[in-house]
């Protein structure tokens, strides 16, 4: 069986489906007043897309969260047998080891490979995408809803002179292909780099910085810009404008994360618990010390506005006197 034909009847569903948002964007679009042939309609139809699927996700990053924790939890389990193990490289002992590990993360519920779900979900959609705006490109109708005119429509719809359909390496001399594409590679890495570098600074506790995993997550952070460079060489502006907000929703995504749910231990946790003490303060809330007892914590009583008193009521208030 030919692969292509394989991986064309993988994704076929998924094609269907993304056309089905696309289109669906699009007729809202257009029915509130932007043209249909618009580069700007079909790129906020791509934004809508980022949007339905990343809301989608949301269960699946929770989880993500929530398991991040659990690891946190067995790393000290997970350290006393590689040190039961350490220097043992004979069969016996690698099984041993490997069986162990094994049973520890079936016994806590955590999964080490929980954390490229997302991004392994995505990729079908990364595919997808491609392959909707390959078929466009080469004049073929879609494999549901994206019929021959909205094909045509997608395929030939520009911004800024710039067809979504082509890429760099296929922008045979078109300048404003080149810059925009340029302009989002250079987007697309910043965005990337300032969630992982705000990861790897703020939500990692003593623990992981001193870990193995922590020096692989460094040596990533500046190897994912060579990623969107080739990646901004041969994807279309179509798809790299949906890896673009996508980019943008985990950077926000990441922040209220950190923000609100860090890791324990980590500088973002003291922050955090430092913002609630305040809080606390002002709101005058009972607080529980470590010695078992209790500090109550007064807000300050609001002085009572005097209230005006006219001048005939006062002149009888100074007779009584």
């Amino acid at each position: 069986m030919d692969i292509f034909a394989f991986f064309g009847t993988l994704l076929w569903p998924i094609k269907w489906v993304i056309e089905a948002i696309l289109v669906a964007f699009h007729w809202l679009l257009t029915n509130v007043g932007l043209a249909p042939t618009a580069g700007v309609t079909w790129v906020l139809s791509i934004t809508g897309l980022v949007l339905v699927v990343r809301a989608a996700l949301i269960p699946i990053f929770v989880r993500q969260i929530k398991n991040q924790r659990r690891m946190l939890e067995v790393a000290p389990q997970l350290k006393k047998i590689q040190d039961k193990y350490k220097g043992k490289k004979d069969q016996f002992s690698r099984e041993a080891m490997s069986r162990e590990t094994m049973e520890l993360y079936k016994k806590t519920g955590t999964n080490p490979l929980s954390s490229c779900l997302p991004l392994l979900l995505q990729m079908p959609i990364f595919f997808g995408l491609f392959s909707v705006l390959n078929d466009a490109q080469h004049n073929k109708s879609g494999v549901g809803l994206l019929n021959a005119e909205l094909s045509s429509q997608f395929a030939n719809a520009e911004i800024f002179g710039a067809p979504l359909r082509l890429a760099i390496s296929t922008a045979d001399g078109n300048v404003a292909v080149i810059v925009i594409a340029s302009i989002m590679v250079v987007l697309m890495t910043g965005s990337q780099f300032i969630t992982q570098l705000q990861i790897m600074s703020k939500n990692q506790s003593a623990e992981m910085k001193a870990s193995p995993m922590y020096r692989q997550q460094r040596i990533l952070l500046y190897l994912l810009p060579l990623v969107f460079a080739f990646s901004g060489f041969t994807f279309p502006l179509g798809v790299m404008t949906y890896w673009l907000v996508s980019n943008f929703w985990t950077m926000g995504q990441q922040f209220l994360v950190i923000r609100n749910m860090p890791t324990p231990g980590s500088e973002a946790a003291l922050a955090r618990e430092a913002r609630l003490a305040k809080r606390r303060q002002r709101k005058g809330i009972v607080e529980e010390t470590e010695e078992g007892g209790t500090t109550m914590v007064i807000e300050p009583v609001k002085p009572q506005r005097q209230q005006p008193v006219s001048k005939n009521r006062a002149k009888k208030t100074g007779k009584k006197k």
